[in-house]
């Protein structure tokens, strides 16, 4: 399994259709002040399920809404599409290719689809919850995040090594 592409519209600052492809590896996105580097950061949050504005440094979910400017009108929802390949079948689903979509309307309407079929939140989670990737996982480093594990207490530190093993999935049944 590995990041295929990202895609964005209408996500915070990115009003206009905007994809990036990603190599597999590991991924550094750099560039100048002010360019997007920590809203492609938010959409990977958001997409993966993150339900706390303040995590994507808002204070209500409809910020991740483009707003506007001078020039252009604010747009009525946000989409976000991560791709991934699953020819290895990391994912326990039979297909190559597994695409989650999220959007949210100005109505408060939001949808949540994997390969264009509509779910919930909670199928999203539970496909993510064994990859070490997700809403709350360190496969996304933003700042500040490497001196925050470091900082982490051992209870702390073992969640996340334990999430990156992929054994949280058998601590979240066993307290089901």
């Amino acid at each position: 399994m590995h990041l295929k592409k990202l895609e964005l519209v209408g996500f915070k600052s990115f009003a206009d259709r905007t994809s990036l492809d990603f190599k597999p590896g590991i991924t550094g996105i750099v560039g100048p002040n002010g360019c997007g580097k920590s809203n492609v950061v938010d959409a990977f949050k958001w997409i993966l399920g993150s339900q706390s504005a303040k995590g994507l440094r808002g204070t209500e979910m409809m910020d991740v809404i483009f707003g506007g400017t001078q020039d252009r009108k604010p747009l009525g929802y946000a989409e976000v599409t991560v791709v991934f390949d699953n020819t290895d079948r990391y994912f326990d689903i039979d297909f190559s290719e597994v695409a989650i979509t999220r959007r949210l309307f100005r109505s408060g309407e939001s949808e949540y689809l994997i390969n264009k079929n509509r779910c919930r939140l909670k199928d999203i989670k539970t496909l993510f919850l064994d990859t070490g990737f997700g809403a709350t996982s360190y496969s996304i480093l933003e700042q500040g995040k490497i001196d925050v594990l470091l900082q982490a207490t051992n209870s702390d530190r073992r969640v996340v090594f334990e999430e990156a093993a992929g054994i949280s999935k058998y601590r979240l049944r066993k307290a089901e």
